[in-house]
């Protein structure tokens, strides 16, 4: 499935394959994970015919998948975000949340990829759903709003007075982009990973 990255502990899965149960013997120990088994979700290449330019933000195609958790954005368009490259290839996301992990290590989500070949990181307004620049989003933490996953995932604003006016009624926490560090995206990714998996 593209876009969708599964873990596997391969090691074990072929052992067992080839070997089987030996006729009730006592059950050999597990095997550490030794490979991960990533899918990645292409980018979309930028269509001449669309009349936008090369660089511009763009819609969220119905089939497009995130790379970094393999949900289809355009299911939850009032929380998506994407990146356009250099070239005018867009990756899109499936919150602003998954962008910013992707702008961690745009390469192990995009093979052949460097944040530097990234032209503009754009995240969808949670006031009017408008295209905003990531940079320049005001961000609310910890608000009561559920996103894709169930979870928070940074709802985006044009200025801190609606970021404001948002935190005053779901409450959270106001945050610049430079705010979010690596800290906090891996305790949010964490929190996903619970939903994600029933917990």
């Amino acid at each position: 499935m593209p876009g969708h990255r599964v873990r596997r502990p391969l090691a074990l899965l072929s052992l067992s394959l080839l070997l089987g149960n030996q006729g009730g013997s006592a059950p050999r120990p597990a095997l550490e994970p030794v490979a991960e088994v990533c899918v990645v979700a292409p980018p979309t290449p930028h269509d001449p015919r669309s009349g936008l330019a090369l660089l511009a933000p763009r819609s969220v195609p119905a089939e497009a998948r995130c790379p970094v958790c393999g949900m289809f954005p355009a299911r939850a368009p009032d929380w998506a975000a994407q990146v356009v490259f250099d070239n005018g290839d867009t990756q899109f996301f499936d919150s602003p949340l998954s962008l910013l992990i992707y702008l961690q290590d745009v390469g192990r989500y995009t093979r052949g990829r460097r944040a530097g070949e990234i032209a503009g990181s754009y995240v969808r307004s949670s006031q009017g759903g408008g295209w905003l620049l990531a940079r320049d989003a005001i961000y609310v933490q910890g608000s009561a709003a559920l996103g894709p996953m169930r979870a928070g995932n940074l709802p985006a604003f044009v200025d801190r007075a609606s970021a404001q006016r948002f935190a005053a009624e779901q409450g959270g926490a106001l945050l610049t982009m430079a705010q979010i560090t690596p800290q906090l995206l891996a305790r949010l990714d964490a929190r996903r990973a619970v939903h994600r998996h029933g917990g």
